[in-house]
């Protein structure tokens, strides 16, 4: 769909609206932030950490002028440590739990200090991990997001030979689709996607399982298979008009601005976006951005419901962003194109909201079908894999993790996710107990566990 609705602002005004929201860190100012650590023993911000980093290790490399070296202990536990940088809930996992934060209200800078070591290692192309020595066995890996990227990354430390299959054209899966702009470039998830490739993985994009490759011949090619397929596609409203022109997801808005062609993205003039998670709020702050005269946030709950965290929804109050808490969508207006949103609140008073945009976030399916029908594997009622503590499916053979198994959660959890999947995998193969950085087994995997799948 072109973009025929609204005429964005000037170029040079949308790159400034979508630079970085957290300026990289010179090295002075690095050097002075890692001082003021206090390098704590059992560090409450290394348990907060999904993948267990050990920031007062990283964080004392830097201060001692070793930036590879920190960047090594990132990506030793956290193979998509660069993203995880500027899209990570730091506010409420390392920072939120940094003891600074309690002694003098300011944590210390871990997301930013984290993004200049890995930035450092991959702008100066060194390579950190080898891969290990050929055990002459192989696993394939169904997606490239950041379970998969994780799990191919230590499967092939081991000596895997590993084979990602991605359906889209760029490997990255919702880091690199999916992640607003102003969070995180593309460039920075292709790059951690290439670190995997240095490591002898292969990546077959643009292979969809199914159509381009039968399940039956990836389980044949393959002693292993690992499932980090995510979620499907974005839930409908079931509501009148959903199909008119002019109504789209949110991913699909998101995705379009990752290209950043500014003038292929299709922006109204004014846009109403359904639902209140970090989705939606990506959304309506880079419709402002764009240049879109009015963006309206409505939500069928309470603003304290709202799932996106806090500094989510500040930035988008900051960006002019309106909200219509307690209101739920009953029919989309127009004949060909949307000409508005007829809604109702809490007391069923219907209002008529004039737009010529609506953009969807309430969230995207679970693959179900696919599990069962294709994979042949136990799912739950909510449509997740069933898996027990190492990953594993109802399939010997078959192990999942990341959004597909716990129903869609942070990047960093599904990392930490695809790490244990490498160590279940090769404990299946192998009888072998292997453990990584920040792998603490005790730990119980965010997904839900069948203790008897077999």
């Amino acid at each position: 769909m072109a973009n025929d609705y609204c005429t964005p602002l000037d170029i040079t005004q949308i790159e400034h609206n979508f630079a970085e929201l957290d300026p990289a860190m010179s090295p002075a100012e690095a050097a002075v932030e890692a001082s003021r650590c206090l390098y704590c023993y059992d560090a409450p911000c290394t348990h907060a950490c999904p993948t267990h980093i050990d920031v007062p290790g990283f964080i004392k490399k830097i201060a001692s002028g070793n930036v590879t070296g920190a960047a090594r202990v990132i990506f030793d536990a956290n193979p998509i440590g660069a993203s995880c940088a500027r899209v990570c809930p730091v506010e409420v996992l390392c920072e939120g739990s940094c003891v600074e934060k309690t002694l003098i209200k300011k944590p210390i800078e871990i997301g930013r200090l984290q993004r200049y070591a890995t930035d450092f290692v991959m702008a100066n192309g060194k390579q950190l991990f080898e891969k290990g020595t050929p055990n002459g066995r192989s696993v394939g890996v169904v997606g490239s997001g950041p379970a998969g990227l994780s799990c191919a990354t230590y499967l092939a430390r081991l000596g895997y030979d590993v084979t990602v299959y991605e359906r889209k054209e760029k490997a990255g899966g919702l880091d690199t689709y999916g992640m607003a702009e102003y969070k995180m470039p593309q460039a920075v998830s292709l790059a951690e996607a290439d670190q995997v490739k240095r490591l002898g993985v292969e990546f077959r994009l643009n292979c969809e399982i199914g159509r381009d490759v039968s399940f039956d011949g990836l389980r044949a090619a393959h002693d292993a298979v690992f499932l980090a397929v995510g979620l499907g596609a974005t839930n409908r409203l079931n509501i009148p008009g959903e199909d008119l022109d002019g109504v789209i997801d949110a991913l699909h808005f998101i995705e379009t601005i990752k290209t950043r062609d500014w003038r292929s993205v299709p922006l109204g003039r004014t846009v109403a976006v359904i639902g209140a998670g970090n989705t939606a709020i990506d959304a309506v702050t880079q419709a402002k951005r764009l240049g879109a005269d009015r963006v309206i946030l409505i939500y069928r709950r309470t603003e304290k419901d709202a799932p996106a965290y806090d500094y989510e929804m500040e930035l988008a109050r900051k960006d002019g962003v309106e909200f219509m808490w307690q209101t739920s969508p009953v029919e989309i207006l127009g004949s060909e194109r949307v000409t508005g949103l007829r809604v109702a609140d809490a007391a069923g008073l219907v209002t008529e909201i004039e737009c010529d945009q609506v953009i969807k976030a309430i969230g995207q399916q679970k693959m179900a079908s696919f599990f069962t029908d294709i994979a042949g594997v136990a799912a739950d009622e909510k449509g997740r894999v069933v898996i027990n503590e190492n990953m594993q499916s109802s399939d010997p053979k078959i192990f999942a993790g990341g959004d597909c198994a716990n129903g869609g959660a942070e990047a960093v959890d599904a990392s930490q996710m695809g790490k244990h999947a490498a160590m279940g995998i090769h404990e299946a193969l192998t009888g072998e107990k292997v453990e990584f950085a920040g792998a603490i087994l005790r730990d119980p995997p965010k997904a839900p566990v069948d203790p008897n799948p077999h």
